[in-house]
């Protein structure tokens, strides 16, 4: 049985600060983990320092891709000097692009940075190329995350083995979804980042995940054997907020899941494509609990009005095809028995502002203190390297 942990025993005294001001202090005594524990962050980020796009596409597409540069403490992704990024998120990436090792001009100072804060291994999503998702020119999109992934592989086969790229695919088309699946898995790139949002069609109609016409493109995902990445970051405000605007905008962000987790579990998405698994990053664990129960009433409330039948209950598609990323989350671990020890896994979320960066020793206590010591080496290693097909 899973024992209580206290949100506030967690952070340390007084103001973390930015990220940038704030270094590691790797205690093994101080998180109790088994002894020989490599602690695998399934969830950090990495900002791109290279203006990787323009240096490696074809001639023909130079004045159409995007161009990368260091502006105001940030890296950003932009067009003719002007950013893609809203004014906003620029300011977040003020807060850490400055920390050395934060982005990909300086692999053995991230290695180092983590090293300090007690973390071997990671799994790193991009920051600013979120904003290339929705990039109008689909050719244009897919030559940038073909760059972008043979990019990360680069740095992987650099880090030997300690740092991980979460590549990005095309969704859009099916014959391009299984292109690109196919060179990112011969790039030795373990999962990708799937939109929540896809966006629109050629056709310029809303995307429909569980549309017929899209079951070729779930079916090359089943046949690559790469699991799907979800992350937070797509849902804005719907209004703007004068205070805090911050703290309000990632307290909304951090629970964005449940309409795709409907789709893959209502939606009789993984009726149709069993052999698909999915990773959920950066929204916790707490949520799913509650997920669950939400989707098993709708669906025998709404029963007499589906398409289509469920084969199993609620419960069936998460123990069986998800598994969950938390930094601090006391409640989800209160949770454990009824999520499943083998389907979450830690992050620090490096180096963002709500990262664990400057205090990860504690976070993994409160993981010790709640599940047991061989329990939270499964949590913080062994989970991330089953999702990824790393373990042996």
């Amino acid at each position: 049985m899973a024992r209580h942990a206290d949100t506030l025993q967690v952070y340390p005294p007084g103001e973390l600060g930015p990220p940038k001001d704030r270094h590691g202090h790797a205690d093994a005594a101080v998180s109790g983990l088994p002894t020989g524990t490599e602690v695998f962050s399934a969830d950090d980020h990495i900002s791109l320092a290279e203006d990787i796009f323009y240096e490696r596409c074809p001639e023909a597409l130079k004045e159409r891709v995007p161009r990368v540069w260091y502006e105001d403490d940030a890296w950003t992704v932009g067009s003719g000097n002007k950013a893609f990024l809203p004014r906003e998120f620029t300011g977040v990436l003020m807060q850490y692009d400055p920390l050395p090792g934060s982005s990909t001009k300086d692999l053995e100072a991230r290695m180092a940075q983590l090293a300090a804060d007690g973390v071997t291994r990671e799994l790193a999503f991009p920051n600013a190329l979120l904003v290339l998702m929705g990039y109008p020119d689909t050719e244009v999109r897919e030559t940038c995350f073909r760059i972008y992934n043979e990019y990360l592989a680069e740095l992987q086969e650099r880090s030997s083995g300690r740092f991980y790229g979460v590549g990005l695919i095309n969704w859009w088309d099916a014959a391009g979804t299984r292109r690109t699946l196919e060179e990112m898995k011969s790039l030795g790139i373990r999962t990708f980042w799937l939109p929540l949002k896809p966006g629109k069609g050629a056709d310029g109609e809303p995307i429909d995940f569980n549309s017929t016409s899209m079951s070729p493109v779930w079916e090359a995902i089943e046949d690559s054997g790469l699991p799907v990445s979800h992350h937070i970051g797509e849902a804005p405000l719907s209004a703007p907020c004068a205070e805090n605007t911050y703290a309000v905008s990632m307290v909304h962000n951090a629970a964005p899941f449940r309409e795709m987790f409907a789709r893959y579990v209502c939606g009789a998405l993984l009726d149709r494509h069993q052999g698909l698994r999915i990773g959920w990053f950066e929204g916790g664990i707490n949520w799913v609990v509650s997920a669950i129960q939400d989707a098993e009433h709708m669906s025998r409330s709404f029963r007499h009005m589906m398409d289509t039948e469920m084969e199993h209950d609620a419960q069936y598609y998460w123990d069986n095809h998800m598994y969950s990323a938390f930094m601090v989350d006391p409640l989800g671990l209160d949770l454990i028995d009824r999520i499943g020890v083998d389907r979450v896994m830690w992050s620090s979320d490096f180096p963002h502002n709500e990262s664990t960066f400057g205090y990860s020793e504690k976070s993994l206590a409160a993981v010790v203190d709640a599940v047991g010591p061989e329990s939270a080496a499964q949590i913080v290693s062994r989970n991330v390297l089953d999702f990824l097909g790393l373990a042996t």
